[in-house]
């Protein structure tokens, strides 16, 4: 134990220039953007006096290095800084809006790996099937169809031809009072306070945006397990294992399975660091208060403080999530070892 959480500190350790770097890099690139936040803030009545005067009580106009270390120091203390589109610290804008993304992201890769990955588990056993043909057409749709197309689509289907679904209006109706914040995951505040119905509404708010999501995620998935497993079966040990006389089901999840979990795990890790980030169009489709959409209205207003913020929290983010992948590792096979990546 005491050696994988060297291990781990030495993770941590090696990712602090990265940080760093993002921070350097993000800060940079912002002030780069087109737009004055002095000018939004003041609003399109203002006249140049006014707007000068903003700046100058933003800090807006110091040099650029003075700005940096500024910002840096303000880091340093956990002070993101505010965001003038809100008019709140960045960090509670992100602490109240991160939960949304990660339950929607995280019921999406849920749906995606109980389709997926046995899906691509029977398209190697069975190629040239029926099953291998329906694994590639899903793949290929899934790579093709823009998340918000697919997300307009089961909003007509489902909600306005069927009337099964509610209206895409946020993570819960309006007829529907949030559950006490215990974790920011609705379902699981829900559950915790024992209210059955808020829980199915919150349920019933994410069945289509996270199968919207789930159906754009899915197809890297089955993707490499299909891959992974075609490439199992035809290794060695596998011909070994058959010609021992080893059970079928043995083989296959035992050895071939198990073993081409690896890079199934690696592409989970991908495709959920970039689902996190860049699900900002089922987001705006479904009016899902999220991260992304947060990001994208910064962007907009050029909000420094709001877009430096994201940029830092997935990074952060993308540190843990290697991490866990590390953990998984060693977990799924422990010749590898916690430090052998």
């Amino acid at each position: 134990m005491s050696q994988r959480l060297k291990a781990a500190g030495s993770r941590i350790a090696q990712a602090i220039p990265v940080i760093i770097g993002v921070v350097a890099v993000s800060f940079v690139l912002t002030r780069a953007l087109p737009g004055d936040p002095a000018a939004y803030f003041a609003g399109p009545a203002a006249d140049e006096a006014s707007i000068a005067q903003i700046r100058e009580a933003l800090g807006l106009d110091k040099p650029l290095m003075v700005q940096f270390f500024s910002y840096a120091g303000d880091l340093l203390q956990g002070d993101l800084g505010n965001s003038i589109s809100s008019g709140r610290p960045v960090l509670s804008d992100l602490a109240a809006r991160l939960p949304a993304s990660l339950e929607l992201t995280l019921m999406a890769l849920l749906i995606s790996c109980v389709v997926a990955i046995p899906l691509g588990v029977l398209a190697a056993t069975r190629p040239g099937s029926w099953v291998d043909h329906l694994c590639r057409v899903l793949v290929t749709a899934g790579v093709s169809l823009p998340t918000f197309f697919t997300g307009i689509v089961l909003i007509y289907v489902f909600y306005y031809l069927l009337g099964v679904a509610p209206p895409p209006l946020g993570r819960l109706d309006f007829l529907y009072l949030e559950p006490d914040r215990v974790t920011g995951f609705y379902l699981i505040d829900a559950a915790l306070a024992g209210d059955g119905e808020t829980f199915m509404a919150a349920l019933r708010q994410l069945v289509l945006p996270s199968v919207t999501l789930a159906l754009f995620t899915l197809a890297p998935i089955a993707r490499m397990t299909r891959a992974s497993m075609l490439t199992a079966l035809s290794a060695d040990f596998v011909r070994t294992a058959r010609a021992a006389g080893l059970r079928r089901g043995t083989i296959l999840y035992g050895y071939a399975f198990r073993n081409a979990l690896l890079p199934v795990v690696t592409t989970l890790g991908m495709v959920f660091s970039f689902t996190l980030g860049a699900n900002v169009l089922v987001e705006k489709v479904f009016a899902w208060p999220g991260i992304g959409s947060y990001a994208v209205e910064a962007l907009v207003v050029s909000d420094y403080a709001a877009v430096q913020g994201f940029v830092l929290a997935m990074a952060l983010l993308f540190v843990a999530l290697n991490l866990a992948i590390d953990l998984a590792y060693a977990m799924i096979d422990p010749r590898i070892g916690f430090d052998a990546r």
